[in-house]
């Protein structure tokens, strides 16, 4: 697979709706990613990041504007001993639920489905870093309609062991903008990582369109010590 450039992915993409970047840094010592979302509707660009516990949380800019908070108010971000976890919705409480219960990543995500947001249907996309005893791994999830068919849903795991330094893989919702929105196609995509925390979240935040960009997320995790660093920014201040 052809290594991308998360810079141009971005910068060349006006709406890829809400990602999920994970991967390893440049010298092989911290576990990455990062968490952005973007919005067409003041409705859904009316929101913040927030730090909850160990993770962030949504919240309203101006609540006095809210309208419907049922898929834009959620924990993002939570964190279950060694377990980092990552997703555009509210699964994130439904992941975090299922490993608490013994059961995998992938299967803890089997009751859930793509978004009831029609025509869009967008799709759900999660992530989880384990890291523990100088050991890091991860997967990440789509759960995505049938090309816009909501009878049916179409789920897939990747797996991603002893990743390699330097490297990452993006997942994103929307192939670009549109109306309907197209959903997230093929594996994710792998990308490049470089620079630290601050670099990093940078290039993304600069990358992202202007217009739609909303809210980033971007956490370096300590390998050997579990330790993490956090760097969360937004566009309504």
């Amino acid at each position: 697979m052809e290594m991308l450039s998360l810079a141009t992915e971005l910068s060349n993409n006006s709406y890829p709706g809400r990602g999920i970047v994970i991967g390893k840094s440049e010298d092989g010592t911290k576990a990455v990613t990062a968490y952005f979302i973007m919005g067409r509707s003041s409705n859904s660009r009316n929101r913040v990041f927030v730090t909850e516990g160990e993770g962030i949380r949504t919240e309203a800019f101006d609540p006095s504007k809210l309208e419907d908070p049922s898929l834009i108010i959620y924990a993002p971000v939570r964190v279950l001993g060694n377990d980092t976890i990552v997703t555009n919705g509210d699964q994130t409480d439904t992941a975090y639920d299922g490993i608490s219960n013994g059961l995998t990543f992938e299967q803890s995500l089997r009751i859930r489905e793509f978004e009831p947001d029609g025509p869009n249907y967008t799709p759900r996309i999660s992530g989880v870093m384990h890291v523990e005893n100088g050991v890091y791994d991860y997967q990440m999830s789509i759960l995505k309609s049938n090309n816009g068919n909501p009878d049916a849903c179409n789920r897939y795991t990747f797996s991603y062991e002893n990743p390699v330094s330097g490297e990452g893989h993006f997942i994103h919702t929307y192939m670009h903008d549109g109306n309907p929105l197209p959903s997230f196609e093929g594996e994710p995509k792998l990308v490049g990582i470089s620079g630290n925390i601050d670099e990093f979240a940078d290039m993304i935040w600069n990358s992202l369109n202007e217009e739609n960009k909303v809210s980033l997320f971007v956490r370096y995790i300590d390998i050997a010590t579990g330790k993490y660093e956090t760097r969360i920014i937004n566009k309504n201040k």
